[in-house]
């Protein structure tokens, strides 16, 4: 009975159905007879034709060079693929529900009020405006910042948390596996949603592939509400492209988490799969947790679209918020259906603004020519640029590719680290003692133009020195990446080139 389960589990049946998939097409397009042979020349036409259009459309040029690099290496397959990984299935119902979710919303993140004004002659005026009024994601005071060095702090903080709320309970997560982790906050959301709370749950179908198929079911038998994000078909087709990588955990409006951490064993060290997991996360305690409130509100409707009054969730209706200020809060999120690279655009003006340090982690450096420019000039400038990424890593090829760019990010002063201890998956920026930045966004091309993500920007918070604390605290536990060690044979480099082309589809 057991390997009939297994038989039929629903992840072995994708995978099973995608093989066969790609059998068919291969076989087509490698037949031999004259209807292939025309086939084959269509398809190159095809090729050329979405040449031409790539090359007349607007975005990072990365991506253009490496489908234009992989029309002349398979010129039959090239223009087929891009158009299988680039036809969006409902795209513009997608775009109308977003700019429709952003239009209903953007009034509402003022209820605690406008406080740009008070940034009027600041350093960092350029960026507040930025976020608030393009990206639309404005900056509040009155918020506590509690910044969470390791998972196994974030959880137990979040259980405390959870276990406190009145009203409503949001959470949204990536990855959510089965385990004592998940056991244990599925007993409080269990709990709360016995006793009347409206609970709800986001995850991403492919993220969570390990779930059983029926998960959905038995979280509304338990009386959770639940949305499963881009549901996982087994059909070659582009849809599956765009995740929501976002974490967020939100009690009663008044408290927020995000951060690198999902929902595993893993992600507290109760499970060991590449050492000790490092990791990070932040907890927002007042008006800005209200912010990833709409964020998540947004997002629920995305699923099933309907009315929401939205301003029936926010905490303070009958009086202010009580919470005393510190510094400067601005959370945002990050969505590849709207061109805006809000992630991005927030790192690189923390590394342009930078002028004594910039202390980065991240699991992933692949980045684009923007992002290797701005870090290389910043350290050609005299400040002191250091970034901790992993030792042991979780994907073999992502880790190669990452390793492509240390000569050049070294040669130009950067210092680079490897944490030894295990997993370094934390993604946190801070400079200057002053600014700081805690989210979900990897510095790799998925995570910084194709994902749904989410942050939390801080200025002149206390939270920004605990931050900088943990980074300094890490590097003993970190190796020094030296020009020595990025020496290379013409093995090697071939490799590694090899691979930099295709970064873009990371």
């Amino acid at each position: 009975m057991s390997l009939i389960r297994v038989i039929f589990r629903r992840r072995v049946y994708v995978i099973a159905v995608l093989l066969i998939q790609i059998a068919c097409i291969l076989s087509f397009l490698a037949g031999s007879s004259m209807v292939f042979w025309h086939v084959n020349i269509g398809m190159q036409a095809l090729s050329i034709v979405v040449s031409f259009y790539i090359v007349n459309t607007q975005g990072k040029s990365g991506y253009k060079l490496t489908w234009l690099f992989l029309f002349l290496v398979f010129p039959v397959f090239g223009g087929f693929l891009y158009i299988l990984l680039h036809s969006q299935i409902d795209s513009r119902k997608l775009r109308r529900l977003v700019k429709e979710g952003n239009r209903l919303t953007h009034p509402l993140y003022f209820l605690p009020g406008d406080v740009l004004p008070l940034l009027e002659g600041k350093d960092c005026l350029n960026q507040v405006r930025y976020l608030q009024n393009y990206a639309g994601f404005p900056v509040y005071t009155h918020t506590q910042s509690e910044y969470f060095a390791s998972g196994e702090c974030f959880f137990a903080k979040t259980v405390e948390e959870l276990a406190k709320a009145e009203r409503y309970i949001f959470i949204e997560f990536f990855i959510i596996k089965e385990g004592y982790m998940l056991d244990t906050i599925m007993d409080v959301l269990e709990h709360k949603a016995a006793s009347g709370l409206d609970v709800r749950l986001i995850y991403d179908d492919l993220g969570c592939f390990m779930l059983p198929s029926n998960y959905k079911r038995r979280l509304a038998e338990k009386g959770i509400k639940c949305e499963v994000f881009n549901p996982f078909q087994p059909i070659l087709s582009s849809h599956q492209n765009n995740r929501d990588h976002r974490k967020i955990v939100i009690v009663d409006g008044k408290v927020a988490f995000t951060g690198g951490i999902n929902i595993g064993d893993e992600y507290i060290n109760a499970l060991e799969r590449f050492g000790h997991w490092k990791d990070a996360a932040i907890m927002l305690e007042g008006e800005a947790a209200w912010s990833f409130t709409l964020i998540f509100l947004r997002m629920w409707n995305l699923q099933q679209p309907q009315k929401i009054v939205y301003e029936a969730f926010y905490p303070w209706q009958e009086s202010a918020c009580p919470v005393p200020s510190d510094g400067y809060v601005q959370p945002y999120a990050d969505s590849p259906i709207d061109d805006e690279n809000v992630g991005e655009h927030v790192y690189i003006q923390i590394i342009n603004n930078a002028r004594e340090y910039l202390y980065i982690n991240t699991p992933y450096l692949v980045a684009d020519e923007n992002l290797l420019s701005a870090l290389k000039l910043a350290a050609k400038s005299g400040v002191d640029v250091r970034i901790i990424t992993p030792h042991r890593w979780d994907k073999k090829i992502v880790a190669i590719t990452s390793r492509s760019y240390y000569r050049e990010l070294v040669s130009a002063g950067v210092k680079i680290y490897e944490y030894t201890d295990g997993f370094n998956h934390s993604k946190t920026f801070v400079s200057d003692d002053k600014v700081a930045t805690v989210g979900t966004t990897n510095l790799d091309f998925r995570s910084l133009y194709l994902h749904f993500e989410c942050g939390v920007w801080l200025y002149k918070n206390r939270a920004i020195s605990s931050i900088k604390e943990d980074f300094l605290a890490t590097l003993p536990s970190c190796r020094q990446i030296t020009l020595k060690d990025c020496a290379r044979n013409a093995f090697q480099r071939i490799v590694q080139d090899i691979l930099r082309l295709f970064a873009p589809l990371m």
